[in-house]
């Protein structure tokens, strides 16, 4: 019999390369919350909780899924047998209140170390994969309209993305309108766009905006406006595309959207479902209402990015595509061989588990607790 011996926790601050900016907040870098669940037969699971902009986005920061893994999850955890990941999830559910993004990490570790003692893929693990490799969308959040221009320019030279989403909600709705017509304008058939608003919209606004958009040639409006209901409302009024995000906090959330139809796409995310099975759970209640499903991203690193394309890769449709691009926004790799992005899309390692293994010298490098202790070293605090 496996079972988990201890439950490691650590923070990795890496910088990104240019601000990223959203309508709540500007992040200047990233804090990866890291888990690594050490089993008896020696495998280890590694998973990553991650939010944007800390504190700025949701209730769950890094800080904050830490100190609740070392202090709640890890006595429930140990002792435990591992293969049974069911099981081990139920049990923190009943234990546990919230903390979803928590709970996808630690999740997530569970899968990784079992498909290592499976020879599996995590995929595998899920009910087997349907694609090995996913569509990924840029995002342009420079706030600058010329450097976003540049930027998407540059990706579409490189193959690398040729669908974009622009972060908008920070300016006047007629400004916003404007910086979007001037990038699609420059883009022309080469590139889609789409733009979130990450609920910074009052429903007027919405009602103004959203048409403005869908003439000058955006295809999707993520989240224009803080509540459900408001969403219902505005939803199927427009000849353009409604997405779900912050509203869909899980299944119960999806059921009830779905129920009154307030949204024509659901943004799945694996931290804001509360982990794997719950990502499952939400598009299996999407499919059912004929809602249209899209691979939604907490800005996370490697680790979280990857075990979100493992999910996201046994859904039936995938009609728009994924935004798993958080690891480029990154300037520092912790991973042994980096994923790989090419002709437009995310492919998926073939290895058992996550497929990934971690550069453990530049994991210590970044690491928050080590570069504290060698400042202090250093100064002689």
């Amino acid at each position: 019999m496996v079972t988990i011996d201890r439950v490691e926790t650590l923070l990795v601050d890496l910088p990104t390369i240019r601000p990223h900016q959203l309508s709540m907040t500007t992040m200047q870098g990233q804090t990866l919350m890291l888990v690594r669940i050490y089993c008896s037969d020696g495998s280890v699971g590694l998973g990553e909780g991650t939010t944007i902009g800390g504190l700025a986005y949701g209730a769950e920061s890094p800080e904050g899924m830490k100190l609740a893994i070392d202090t709640y999850f890890a006595p429930l955890l140990l002792g435990q047998r591992a293969d049974d990941v069911s099981f081990l999830m139920q049990r923190l559910q009943l234990a546990i209140k919230e903390n979803r993004f928590a709970k996808s990490a630690v999740e997530t570790a569970l899968y990784d170390a079992l498909g290592q003692r499976r020879q599996l893929p995590v995929s595998e693990l899920l009910g087997g994969r349907l694609r090995n490799s996913l569509p990924v969308a840029w995002t342009l959040a420079s706030g600058d309209t010329a450097k976003d221009i540049e930027e998407a320019e540059a990706m579409l030279a490189m193959r690398r993305h040729c669908i974009f989403k622009l972060k908008i909600g920070k300016r006047a709705v007629a400004q916003d309108v404007a910086h979007v017509a001037a990038i699609k304008k420059a883009l022309g058939d080469r590139g889609t766009v789409r733009v979130d608003i990450n609920m910074a919209w009052s429903e007027l606004e919405a009602r103004y905006g959203i048409p403005a958009l869908a003439d000058v040639g955006c295809e999707l409006v993520e989240q224009p406006v803080a509540s459900a209901a408001a969403l219902q409302r505005l939803a199927g009024k427009y000849p353009i595309a409604l997405m779900a995000d912050e509203s869909l906090t899980g299944p119960e959330s999806a059921f009830a959207l779905a129920q009154v139809k307030a949204a024509d796409v659901f943004a799945i995310k694996i931290e804001q479902s509360g982990g794997l099975r719950a990502a499952q759970k939400v598009a299996a209640i999407a499919e059912a209402a004929h809602i249209e499903l899209y691979g939604g991203t907490m800005l996370e690193g490697s680790i979280g990015t990857i075990a979100s394309a493992h999910a996201f890769s046994t859904f039936h449709a995938l009609e728009w595509g994924t935004e798993l691009f958080g690891p480029l926004l990154l300037t520092e790799e912790i991973l042994a061989t980096p994923l790989v992005y090419q002709d437009f899309e995310l492919h998926i390692p073939q290895g058992p588990g996550l497929g990934i293994a971690l550069d453990e010298d530049r994991l210590q490098f970044f690491n928050r607790e080590q570069r504290k202790t060698s400042v202090s070293l250093v100064t002689g605090a």
